[in-house]
């Protein structure tokens, strides 16, 4: 019998939620529209691929560059171009609802439908996160077939001489297509000459006439990737893969899924795990397994009996990572009362304009970057962080228009609001809201200004990541070399190394200290300084006082400080219409003999360091340096942080005289251009020689107000109204 091979090319073209405008712009001309313009060539005409462009990339080319999406349109009218759908903001399916599944697939379905007259039948499936139970979902949403990784396959019990076409799998009856996209095509494809591919398909059609190979990857392979620009145009390899398959169109059959789905029959059926992509996997597991997982990996890959094993050797759980990363969490629980919130909404008859830019609101939210970290920046990205929250408070927002009377309210609220099965409030009115969890310290882990739609919470710590290794080394292949973004290690900074250190507590508000009486802002800083009480993750018992225009969380604890048993109460006090946290502290059971060193950390993200206009400031308006400056303030009565581009200025104002820690808090991370130092936040800590009256009693009061009148002054009429 001829061989005979079927070669289906699913490209997967995806710029996040929040990215910014020039990252989007370099990627069109970098990779999309260069990709589009060869494969759009004459000589090219008898190849055809699947293609998935994700919802906001797609809303942004439909707004920026209409020709291109006029473009593929008409490949879609001719044949040569199959659509495939997905979730419209990309989200990771197992980190949303089903009821959002369904919604966001049937929203992209019916968006593409209508400007591309396509007709969409396949699914991606945002980082091939798999869970079983997605089957009942997309096919509920009318997704015939989707891509998942060899690697699934291979979990579930299959070899790779059983991946060469589709497999059906099951559950509750709906039924679904699932094609293997091959791993060893990602990593040849840019990145190897195009005869290895070649090879590589002729290898498959001998052992297995008709088969179906597939590629399933990153359209950003192909220009945006480092180096691969001018390997993939300048130096014409994308031109030589296509003219190397159109060499051996007599064998090589290039079909899009549908062709796949319409002509070859499945080969049976499974039952696929829990999974990702290997990589994935390996990145969601806990550091030190991620260590001994890649040092496994190291020690076998030349052992004759590790072909045979890596087929049982698997990572970890895509879930986890929000384990791994509980400001994941943060976010994940955030959009979870949302989400609840809107459909609630929706059963108590709610609906019209409003409600549907609640629910867009929330599915933009939704997308996945920044719930994770790999090799891309993720999580590390503030950007991206405050793009979901952004999204977020907007939703809520509208939602407050649509349920609740307009004018002045403050409401307090009770409930395990990020599922530690232990209790938190929520305190807001119409200027602000805020998170506040007795059990880990009283601390303070979200604060919205809804006005412009900024958590200045949404922080990230310092903590140990696997690649930090390579930083500590020192390691640099340097650039010019064209190579996946897993293997490359390059530094986009010096000194990196230096700059590695680690938090041992999340970066957020009320954080209560005792420190060394000689402690110095270097150590603080440094994360070095001696820990002398047990209030900083301690369990507060809380009340909520409640009068009509005014509520006060009121938290409390006894525990000890330099070996003494020390009680805090400290109340947080919210008035109706006041863009204002009034916060009262007070010390009962001082020594009497000497001073104790009590300081109150606060941690303000998605206020960027390094820029003039962005700089701390007295209570007399004098500037005293950029956001990322480091002071060490004596006898002063408040300091504020001014962020002009934002709009914003958040003053702390104190009713006695303090001492001011400021510094700021970068990580080292790494993103598909290499590692690099990431600003997240700017820590501020009032502290203070505390002494006692002789009650052994000592208090403070501290007024945290967020001044937005600047930014509020460049809106739309409309869009200040949206924000009450």
């Amino acid at each position: 019998m001829a061989k005979n091979i079927r070669f289906a090319i699913l490209l997967h073209n995806h710029q996040p939620v929040g990215n910014f405008e020039h990252v989007f712009e370099q990627a069109y001309q970098d990779s999309y529209l260069p990709f589009l313009d060869v494969f759009s060539d004459s000589r090219y005409e008898a190849i055809r691929i699947s293609l998935h462009v994700s919802g906001p990339l797609m809303e942004w080319l439909d707004a920026c560059h209409p020709d291109y999406v006029d473009r593929l349109a008409d490949l879609v009218a001719r044949g040569r171009l199959e659509i495939i759908g997905g979730a419209f903001y990309e989200p990771i399916l197992a980190m949303i609802p089903s009821r959002d599944r369904v919604g966001q697939i049937r929203s992209y379905t019916r968006w593409l439908e209508n400007r591309l007259g396509a007709t969409i039948r396949g699914l991606w499936v945002p980082e091939r996160v798999w869970e079983q139970a997605f089957t009942r979902d997309l096919a509920d949403a009318g997704v015939e077939y989707t891509v998942l990784d060899d690697f699934h396959f291979k979990n579930a019990g299959l070899t790779d001489g059983e991946l060469y076409g589709g497999y059906l799998t099951e559950d509750e009856g709906r039924v679904l297509t699932v094609f293997p996209g091959s791993e060893r095509l990602r990593y040849t494809i840019p990145f190897a000459d195009p005869q290895e591919t070649i090879q590589h398909l002729d290898r498959m059609a001998q052992d297995h006439p008709n088969a179906v190979a597939v590629f399933g990857d990153d359209g950003e392979k192909f220009g945006t990737w480092p180096e691969t620009k001018k390997h993939v145009y300048t130096d014409r390899w994308l031109e030589r893969f296509f003219d190397a398959l159109l060499a051996h169109r007599e064998w090589i059959q290039l079909s899009t899924l549908a062709e796949v789905a319409d002509n070859v029959p499945p080969l049976g059926k499974v039952y696929l795990p829990d999974s990702s992509y290997r990589e994935m996997t390996e990145w969601a597991l806990p550091v030190r397994q991620q260590e001994q997982y890649e040092q496994i990996v190291r020690e076998m890959q030349h052992d004759p009996r590790w072909p045979i094993l890596r087929q049982f050797v698997r990572g970890g759980y895509w879930r986890n990572f929000k384990a791994k990363y509980p400001e994941s969490n943060e976010m994940y629980a955030r959009m979870m009362s949302v989400s609840g919130r809107l459909a609630a909404a929706e059963e108590s008859g709610h609906e019209g304009e409003l409600i549907e830019q609640a629910r867009t609101e929330l599915y933009r939210a939704q997308c996945n970057c920044s719930y994770w970290h790999g090799a891309f920046g993720g999580i590390y990205l503030p950007h991206l962080r405050n793009a979901v929250y952004h999204h977020l408070i907007a939703a809520d927002n509208l939602l407050d228009q649509a349920t609740r009377p307009q004018g002045e309210w403050v409401e307090a609220k009770v409930d395990d609001y990020n599922f530690d099965a232990r209790q938190e409030v929520q305190l807001a009115n119409d200027k602000l809201l805020t998170f506040l969890a007795p059990a880990a310290g009283g601390q303070m882990y979200e604060l919205d200004c809804r006005a412009i739609r900024l958590n200045l919470l949404a922080t990230l710590a310092r903590r140990p990541e696997a690649y930090h290794r390579k930083v500590a080394a020192g390691a640099n292949q340097g650039h010019g070399q064209v190579a996946s973004i897993h293997d490359r290690v390059v530094f986009k900074q010096e000194g990196l190394d230096r700059l590695l250190q680690y938090d041992q507590h999340l970066r957020k508000s009320l954080l209560d200290h005792f420190f060394d009486d000689n402690a110095s802002l270097d150590q603080v800083a440094r994360g070095q300084a001696v820990e002398h009480g047990d209030f900083l993750a301690g369990v507060y018992e809380a009340r909520v006082r409640r009068n009509p225009d005014r509520i006060q969380v009121l938290m409390v604890r006894e525990g000890y400080a330099a070996g003494e048993r020390v009680k805090i109460s400290k109340g947080v006090t919210l008035n109706a219409g006041s863009p204002m946290l009034e916060i009262a502290y007070l010390l009962e059971g001082l020594p009497r003999d000497r001073a104790l060193h009590f300081g109150v950390e606060f941690n303000f993200a998605g206020l960027p360091a390094g820029a003039d206009d962005r700089y701390f400031h007295d209570l007399e308006q004098r500037r005293l340096g950029q956001l990322g400056t480091a002071l060490n303030l004596t006898d002063v009565r408040g300091l504020g942080l001014t962020d002009e581009w934002l709009g914003i200025d958040v003053r702390l104002k104190l009713s006695k005289p303090t001492h001011f820690w400021t510094y700021p808090v970068a990580t080292v991370s790494q993103s598909e251009g290499g590692f690099e130092l990431v600003h997240q936040s700017v820590c501020v800590i009032p502290h203070w020689f505390v002494v006692p009256d002789d009650e052994g009693r000592w208090s403070v009061t501290m007024a945290l107000a967020l001044d937005t009148r600047l930014a509020e002054s460049r809106m739309p009429a409309a869009a200040c109204a949206a924000t009450v």
